[in-house]
């Protein structure tokens, strides 16, 4: 036999994407290319390691068996590319991030110099829900985690980053009789929601219980940016992190609806387990943001201060 790295690399790909076409879109590559690598790397094995079922690509059991081995071959070649780096006394290895939604506005600022300065760090950074990052953290499948409220049953350390501040937020063509807006002429909007179990959603809700005020029509969205886009469409009105909307209120597409009590305000926190024995990356990573937090702030989010 004699196959090669890449062939492994785009057989592997394959298997988990089940789509040649899939693959060559997560290759950067042509779906011809793709595809003849796939027959010369079936051509050395007498077994069929795929078959095609209709237009539907299928991999059989010894398939199945090879791709797992390409994985872990795979994997080790990573990390000789990592150890050759640390004992040429560089910070090499993966670093694994899990982080909220609306976390992806600032998380990537926070990461951006680290990243720049440690060439050989490979990133992996999960944008999902609360819930899951959470059970992320707990499973030991991520280094750390970027939430806005800390969790209760979870034994964590943690770095507080920046504030997160909320507005109540609405359409351009919201037009209230007076400047400042009382919840009760509020009733009859359509309140858009983020899914149970968002930090935003809680605020949302608390704030509601808070000043006893009972909606009428609500909405629950599964994403920051669903909701925005809802928002500027006119759908409803919502409670928002102003770090997502910058860019909407500025060219007028939302606005802030003034309110008793607001802004809102919670934390950015990058948390970890107390149990987690951090690699050297993520020691290095932490490190980092201890000593430059300030200045990140300072230097990408001073815009942040005029709300």
């Amino acid at each position: 036999m004699n196959y090669t790295l890449h062939q492994l690399e785009i057989f592997r790909t394959i298997a988990e994407l089940q789509s040649v076409t899939k693959a060559s879109e997560h290759l950067f590559l042509t779906q011809p290319a793709v595809s003849i690598q796939l027959k010369n790397f079936q051509a050395q094995f007498n077994l069929p390691l795929f078959e095609i079922v209709g237009r539907k690509l299928y991999i059989t059991e010894f398939g199945e068996e090879i791709s797992e081995t390409a994985f872990k071959i795979l994997e080790q070649v990573e990390n000789i590319k990592y150890k050759s780096a640390i004992f040429e006394g560089k910070i090499a290895g993966k670093l694994n991030i899990s982080i909220v939604s609306t976390a992806k506005y600032t998380m990537p600022y926070f990461l951006s110099d680290f990243i720049k300065t440690n060439e050989m760090v490979s990133l992996t950074m999960d944008v999902t829900n609360k819930m899951t990052v959470l059970r992320s953290l707990e499973n030991n499948e991520c280094d750390f985690a970027m939430v806005s409220t800390i969790p209760k049953k979870l034994n964590i350390h943690r770095i507080e980053l920046m504030k997160n501040k909320l507005y109540f937020v609405a359409n351009r063509d919201f037009n209230p009789s007076k400047k400042k807006v009382l919840l009760k002429d509020l009733n009859k909007s359509l309140f858009i929601f983020r899914e149970s179990g968002s930090a935003t959603r809680l605020a949302m809700e608390q704030y509601l219980v808070k000043h006893k005020i009972a909606i009428e029509k609500e909405m629950e969205l599964t994403s920051n940016e669903a909701v925005k886009q809802a928002v500027i469409a006119g759908l409803g009105i919502s409670i928002m992190p102003i770090i997502g909307i910058k860019n909407e209120l500025r060219n007028g597409d939302l606005q802030i609806i003034e309110m008793t009590d607001f802004p809102l305000e919670t934390n950015w926190n990058l948390i970890w387990l107390k149990s987690k024995n951090l690699s050297l990356v993520a020691k290095t990573f932490k490190n980092h943001l201890e000593e430059n937090k300030e200045k990140i702030i300072k230097q990408h989010f001073t815009w942040f201060k005029d709300f």
